[in-house]
C-alpha cells in the first residue's frame, strides 16, 4: 500500500491504521529482508531500485494467483456454450432456458450468437442449434422437431405475387436467404417443380432475426417457419405458398468436444429434447 500511494500518510489512513504503525511494520519488513525499500527526498519517500524490484515481482506474482483462484472458483462451476440462431432464441429458446437453470442451478450457460454451421467449428461452442434438413458433415445431430418452412413476404409483395403468379414473382423477387450456402431454396423449388437458378435475385442477410425485419421492410421473400406465427396473424406477413420443405427442422448439433463436458452435456440434451 505505501508503494501504491508513496506516503505514509495515506496508506495508514486507506488501511485504517496509524503512520507509526505503518512506519513499524515498514522497519520490520526491511530488517527481514536486509534492505531498504523506500528513501526519503525532500520530505517524500521513494522506491529504491530494489524495492521497485520487489514491487514488480510482487504485482506479477499476485496477480497470478488472483488468475488461478478464479479458475479454481470456475472450475466449481459447469459451463455449457450453446451456439444458436438469433431467430430460434429469440423465438423459442429464451422463453424456456429459465426452466433448464431453475433445475440445473449448478450448471452456467453462455449463449452464442451464430449465423451459419461454419461459424461452430470457430466458435468454441460445445453444442448448437441449427435449422436444417439432415445431417451436417462432421456434426452428430439430434432432431428437436420438425419446422417445415415455406416463402413468405409481406402484404404489398403478397399483393404483387397474386398479381403474376408465384413462379414468375420468385424470378422478379430478391430472395433472402443467409451466408451458409443453405439449400433450403433449391430444395423448396424442387418440391415446387420450379426451375431454381442460384445466382438470380438473391440477397444474403447473414443474421436470422435481421432477414425476418427484412421481409417485413418489403426487401424481398424468404422462406420461413412457424416461429414467425405473431407475424403471420398480425398480417406483417404471408405464406406465399402450401408447398414447404416438409422434412425442415431444428437439430442439436453435437461438436467434436462434446466429451470435454459430456455430462453436462447430456442434461441439456436431455432437457431440451423433452420442451416439444
Amino acid at each position: 500500500m505505501v508503494a501504491r500511494c508513496l506516503s505514509v500518510t495515506g496508506a495508514a489512513r486507506e488501511l485504517n491504521l496509524s503512520k507509526a504503525s505503518v512506519s513499524y511494520q515498514i522497519r520490520k519488513l526491511e530488517d527481514q529482508l536486509g534492505f531498504c525499500l523506500f528513501e526519503r527526498q525532500r520530505q517524500r519517500i521513494h522506491l529504491t531500485p530494489k524495492g521497485e524490484a520487489l514491487l514488480s515481482s510482487t504485482q506479477l506474482h499476485l496477480g497470478q494467483l488472483d488468475r488461478d483462484i478464479r479458475q479454481l472458483q470456475e472450475r466449481d462451476t459447469d459451463l455449457i456454450t450453446i451456439g444458436v440462431l438469433t431467430y430460434f432464441f429469440s423465438r423459442w429458446l429464451s422463453s424456456r432456458l429459465m426452466d433448464f437453470m431453475q433445475q440445473h442451478p449448478d450448471i452456467a450457460i453462455r449463449v452464442e450468437p451464430i449465423t451459419d454451421v461454419a461459424d461452430l467449428a470457430k466458435s468454441g461452442v460445445d453444442v448448437a442449434i441449427c435449422w436444417g434438413v439432415g445431417d451436417v458433415e462432421g456434426f452428430e445431430n439430434t432432431l428437436l422437431f420438425r419446422c417445415p418452412a415455406r416463402p413468405t413476404a409481406n402484404i404489398e409483395i403478397t399483393r404483387r405475387v397474386r398479381e403474376i403468379g408465384l413462379k414468375q414473382a420468385l424470378k422478379e423477387i430478391p430472395l433472402l436467404s443467409d451466408s451458409s450456402g443453405s439449400t433450403g431454396w433449391q430444395e423448396w423449388h424442387q418440391n415446387a417443380g420450379y426451375e431454381f437458378q442460384p445466382t438470380q435475385n438473391r440477397l444474403i442477410i447473414p443474421d436470422s432475426n435481421d432477414r425476418v425485419q427484412a421481409v417485413i421492410d418489403g426487401q424481398g421473400i424468404a422462406l420461413w417457419d412457424d416461429l414467425v406465427r405473431s407475424e403471420l396473424e398480425s398480417g406483417d406477413l404471408c405464406y406465399l405458398s402450401d408447398i414447404a420443405i416438409e422434412e425442415a427442422g431444428y437439430f442439436l448439433l453435437y461438436l467434436a468436444n462434446r466429451n470435454q463436458r459430456s455430462a453436462v452435456i447430456q442434461k441439456f440434451s436431455d432437457w431440451i429434447c423433452d420442451q416439444q
